[in-house]
């Protein structure tokens, strides 16, 4: 079998609620989704995810090749525009094609993914999520009461901007946990919007109230030096790398001892969480996937030794995709239809009229003129990002 071709479409998903963090927030809720379809000469179509506006420099490297040999052709795509870089559009091209293979590769096998990658369980841990910045706190209680009514006994919530709102929303997420688990684990995500200094001072105030589990993200995703001042100064643990590309990213960290919750962002492909997670098992450090829709990572997060959990951040699905999971018991339950277990409905698809983005210049994909740079929280908002 040979790949011959690829086609890009482009659905939504109505999340039903504002969603965002302390960049901004998609009032709307309704955001873009771009699918990858792979397609061989032998009938079968891999199904990628993910923004892959530069997939038309890195298909030569895969066009008329075997796509079983996923791993060799992951680096093949990589030597293919290591002068021009991997980084940003590139490497999401490069990671929606290596989905798909590994897509292919489990179907041509006739096996969901996580069974062909080795998992001995369909069950993947999960912490409740949902980009919940723009929620009030009536919204919020809500939104975390469904997760608690799932099994969950974990959540992160997003913060950043308001001390006092973050505490506040972290108690009621406690308490609205507190059904299932004496001591639910609290995450705050602040997006890096804080500096190093900034970070220590807040998260000393934040311990006085509560046993935070992690803070995600608190400074730039490039500074280890800070990451790791701030993983001494305070008693939780410090997650970050989803905003990270190539493996060779996450060495300063690792090198700075600067992160205890190694995290993937899910669209950056299954190769890429591989030997990231590796490279943390390495270091003697749990790895956790980041949330995206249809959580296509759980899969190979099944099967990795160091798996903590996945960020699990809606119950639905964009439109026109069908994918075999529940989230159930506190996790992800992962079904037996091969491959990735998504099916692409594109007549739904193409009759969809709503429309959607995440790179609205008000966030939260955008970065604020201020984030990193206030000596207090102040509640900013888009006036003066």
């Amino acid at each position: 079998m040979k790949i011959t071709g690829y086609r890009s479409l482009t659905t939504v998903h109505d999340w039903g609620r504002p969603i965002g963090d302390a960049n901004g927030v998609i009032a709307s809720g309704v955001t873009e989704n771009a699918i990858l379809l792979l397609e061989t000469d032998g009938g079968l179509t891999g199904v990628g995810l993910g923004q892959h506006a530069d997939i038309a420099r890195v298909f030569p490297a895969v066009e008329n090749e075997d796509p079983r040999a996923v791993t060799a052709l992951y680096d093949r795509m990589l030597a293919h525009v290591f002068k021009s870089g991997h980084a940003g559009a590139t490497f999401g091209a490069i990671a929606a094609i290596d989905m798909a293979l590994w897509d292919l590769k489990a179907k041509m096998a006739d096996e969901p993914l996580w069974r062909m990658l080795g998992a001995r369980d369909r069950f993947v841990p999960g912490y409740a999520s949902g980009l919940c910045f723009g929620l009030d706190d009536d919204a919020f209680a809500a939104h975390y009461a469904q997760w608690a009514e799932r099994g969950f006994s974990s959540a992160k919530v997003k913060g950043g901007l308001d001390l006092d709102r973050d505490i506040r929303r972290l108690k009621i997420a406690r308490e609205v946990l507190g059904r299932n688990s004496a001591r639910p684990a609290l995450m705050l995500d602040v997006n890096e919007c804080w500096s190093r200094k900034q970070a220590v001072r807040h998260l000393a105030e934040i311990q006085q109230h509560l046993d935070l589990t992690w803070i995600e993200e608190p400074v730039r995703r490039w500074d280890a030096d800070g990451h790791a001042m701030i993983s001494r100064a305070a008693h939780c643990a410090v997650a970050t790398g989803e905003n990270l590309t190539g493996l060779d990213q996450f060495t300063p960290l690792f090198d700075a001892k600067a992160v205890d919750i190694v995290q993937t962002g899910s669209v950056w492909g299954v190769t890429h969480f591989h030997r990231v997670s590796m490279a943390a098992h390495a270091h003697n450090l749990p790895v956790s996937p980041v949330g995206y829709d249809c959580n296509p990572i759980a899969h190979a997060a099944a099967a990795a030794p160091n798996m903590l959990g996945v960020e699990l951040q809606d119950f639905g699905f964009p439109i026109g995709l069908k994918v075999d999971q529940e989230i159930a018991d506190g996790g992800l339950i992962l079904g037996d239809r091969p491959g990735l277990g998504i099916e692409v409905d594109e007549a739904a698809i193409n009759a969809n009229r709503l429309s959607g983005t995440w790179s609205s210049p008000s966030g939260p994909h955008v970065r604020p003129r201020r984030a990193g740079l206030d000596l207090v929280p102040n509640n900013r908002t888009a006036a003066n990002r």
